[in-house]
């Protein structure tokens, strides 16, 4: 059968593909191509990760089309409901990356805490500014998750660990308690979360209950000390409403693994502001989270074909 990638995979999932017997068409750059639509006309499988936008046209492309296998966990950019109507299943890596994630968070805060790269280069430009750069602990600490599913778990569970008070506001903490106070998270609502917090981490989907999730008026209740971190999708937070907080210093900071544009252009106001920190989504991209999740997906997308098979 025919498998169409359209974005980087790892190569241990390429050769899982190829030693099954299928043929592997693989192009990283394929999802941003015009030739998109024609390639995937004879695909009997199609893998993708955050940038291809599998929407109805492109599913209706691909009259052949048995499984959708997504590289990661985030299902914002497949039309499921056009999927579903075609009985296409769509297969995801779970928790794969949630570990990465997780580590990313705490790499965040600790940035922000110490900023060891800017004394760096001040050290290297000929300076020596250590009452410049005392600066914070970690230990005692409040960090605000918002959505806590297994990526906020593990996030909660490192920084507890760390000496770090742990709140929680997801609507799952009623119902799985348990999971929450094993981790050390304490439930709470948005408001207590942006409110007592010094780091909030968002770890929720893009659905219309989430778009501009964090605009001006949640930045309003947030500490003028606090810092916003962002590894789930960039329409969670209203930019506008964040570039005036930060521009306004009522708020100390934002560590920014994701945009509403990816790239950003080279004049977005975010790029300016030095107290904003921009990553090109690799929270999730480590050696062994994408091995993980290109193995995971290589063989529900196998599984998907052999049920399919004659």
């Amino acid at each position: 059968m025919n498998i169409v990638i359209t974005e980087w995979n790892a190569p241990n999932g390429l050769a899982r593909l190829e030693q099954e017997g299928h043929h592997v068409y693989y192009d990283p750059g394929l999802w941003n191509s015009p030739e998109l639509s024609e390639a995937v006309k004879e695909a009997d499988a199609l893998i993708v990760r955050n940038q291809t936008r599998v929407n109805a046209d492109l599913i209706e492309a691909a009259p052949r089309l048995k499984v959708i296998g997504r590289l990661g966990a985030g299902l914002d950019n497949i039309d499921l409901d056009a999927a579903a109507r075609r009985h296409i299943p769509v297969v995801t890596a779970g928790s794969a990356n949630a570990s990465s994630v997780a580590e990313y968070v705490i790499a965040a805060i600790f940035h922000s805490a110490r900023r060891l790269g800017d004394a760096a280069d001040s050290v290297r430009s000929g300076g020596w500014p250590r009452q410049q750069f005392t600066l914070h602990e970690i230990g005692g600490k409040t960090l605000g998750l918002i959505g806590v599913g297994e990526i906020g778990r593990r996030t909660g569970a490192r920084a507890k660990a760390l000496g770090m008070k742990v709140l929680g506001c997801d609507p799952r903490l009623e119902k799985d308690g348990d999971t929450a106070a094993e981790a050390g998270i304490i439930p709470a609502d948005l408001n207590r979360v942006l409110a007592e917090s010094d780091y909030i981490s968002l770890h929720v989907p893009l659905l219309p209950s989430t778009l501009g999730l964090i605009g001006a008026s949640a930045l309003n209740l947030v500490k003028p000390t606090a810092v916003l971190i962002n590894t789930s999708r960039g329409a969670v937070v209203d930019e506008e409403a964040l570039i005036g907080a930060l521009s306004a210093n009522r708020l100390a900071g934002a560590v920014l693994d994701v945009l509403g544009e990816e790239p950003p252009l080279k004049d977005h106001p975010l790029l300016a502001l030095p107290t904003c920190t921009i990553t090109p989504h690799i929270a999730g991209l480590t050696q062994e989270s994408q091995e993980q999740i290109s193995e995971i997906v290589s063989a529900e997308v196998i599984s998907a074909l052999r049920g399919q098979a004659g």
